[in-house]
């Protein structure tokens, strides 16, 4: 899916993820349409086009021209995207423990017992 000159995924900074995200839940779209999604402040449409173009040259993004307009799709999916970035997160933070990440959540009160539970029972049930 990359090629040899970004063989690499690269981080995406948070525009360009929040641009992402658009682009998922929409399938395909145009500047206009992913600017119309944005929440808040919304960037000068010059801004949101070259924040899609860079997506484009880091190849997360394809277009296809309809005239002198394109519409934009993701060439890569969320959950690869997030498979990625998790696990370097884990390595680069946790000392590549999954222990230490859930651990963590346990300590800020992010995840219940219930929550952990079910997540043995997964655990369990893929065994």
């Amino acid at each position: 899916m990359f090629g040899k000159n970004n063989s690499k995924m690269q981080k995406l900074t948070n525009k360009e993820e929040t641009v992402m995200k658009i682009l998922w839940h929409l399938k395909k779209a145009f500047v206009k349409e992913i600017r119309a999604e944005l929440k808040g402040e919304k960037p000068h449409y010059n801004t949101l086009s070259t924040i899609v173009r860079n997506l484009e040259d880091k190849q997360y993004v394809g277009h296809e021209a309809f005239g002198n307009t394109y519409r934009y799709f993701p060439l890569i999916t969320k959950e690869a995207y997030r498979k990625k970035f998790i696990n370097s997160t884990i390595v680069d933070y946790y000392d590549n423990s999954y222990k230490s990440l859930v651990s963590f959540f346990a300590k800020e009160e992010k995840i219940s017992v219930e929550e952990l539970r079910e997540i043995i029972d997964l655990i369990e049930k893929n065994k």
